[in-house]
């Protein structure tokens, strides 16, 4: 458009064969250009399901492979909507924890050109999940995803979604998972949540 400034984005990720180094910043080889909003404590890595790829390749009549919806890990078989925060992954030789849900922005909508779509991506409610690396390693395409632990809450990447999103009067329910969030997320969660919580009398 005219008169805009050019948009620098890290979404357009790419396939990878072979084994990928994960460090204490992310996957090797990946950018995260707005830091402000992208990567950091909790957002190393991004995760999202095949299956939920599947239903937009249907909705939108269109290929959506590995690294299309910005995600550096496309996995098979687990409910990512589903998993809680501060559940831990081993995958390759890397330990990942599940933070927090992908909240769409701008640069989606116009990655993929779709009109509305962030308001179509929120609807559908399939986020995918961002992860903590807390022990580096090395992954690749095919290795299973071993769910190591899952913490005493209830609190998933759906509800957080939701409670971010379409259902902001949830946000007290987010409160035992608090710490599992992303360093930057936890002052305006923890707001959130003081601010829908009934004091006891």
């Amino acid at each position: 458009m005219a008169g805009r400034k050019p948009v620098r984005t890290g979404i357009d990720k790419q396939l990878v064969l072979g084994r990928v180094a994960v460090g204490e910043h992310g996957l090797d080889g990946d950018v995260q250009v707005n830091r402000k909003y992208h990567g950091g404590d909790g957002q190393q890595v991004y995760a999202y399901a095949q299956e939920d790829a599947d239903w937009w390749a249907a909705e939108l009549d269109r290929e959506l492979p590995p690294g299309r919806f910005g995600e550096n890990l496309r996995t098979s078989g687990l409910d990512l909507t589903l998993a809680l925060l501060g559940e831990r992954w081993r995958v390759g030789t890397a330990l990942l924890e599940v933070t927090a849900p992908r909240i769409p922005c701008a640069n989606f909508a116009r990655f993929w050109d779709v009109p509305q779509l962030v308001k179509r991506f929120t609807a559908r409610g399939a986020p995918g999940a961002y992860l903590r690396v807390l022990e580096v390693g090395e992954l690749g395409a095919g290795d299973p995803i071993e769910v190591v632990s899952r913490p005493d809450h209830s609190v998933t990447v759906d509800l957080t979604f939701r409670a971010w999103t379409t259902q902001k009067y949830r946000a007290a329910e987010l409160a035992p998972a608090l710490d599992f969030l992303p360093e930057r997320n936890r002052a305006k969660a923890a707001a959130r949540i003081a601010a829908r919580t009934v004091p006891a009398v």
